[in-house]
């Protein structure tokens, strides 16, 4: 019997959940929403809106770390 809100089969790859890889590995909001949207593209019905979503996500989390990386050494001159 699947469980639609604690463990979802579209986030179940290989018996691995893809929020105990968000956990295991640390990641903030927007690598882990990276993780969730590739790790369910091909299983939820809407492939290319998951990758869509996925890549929001990864540029989002590039341009904050571009950011902060200019933030951060604009302040040590």
């Amino acid at each position: 019997m699947t469980d639609p809100v604690n463990h979802p089969p579209h986030y179940q790859i290989g018996g691995i959940e893809a929020i105990d890889v968000i956990e295991a590995w640390g990641l903030g909001f927007c690598l882990g929403n990276v993780v969730k949207y590739v790790a369910r593209a091909d299983r939820k019905g809407q492939p290319i809106e998951d990758l869509q979503k996925a890549l929001w996500y990864l540029e989002r989390e590039i341009r904050t770390r571009q950011a902060d990386f200019v933030d951060s050494t604009a302040k040590k001159d």
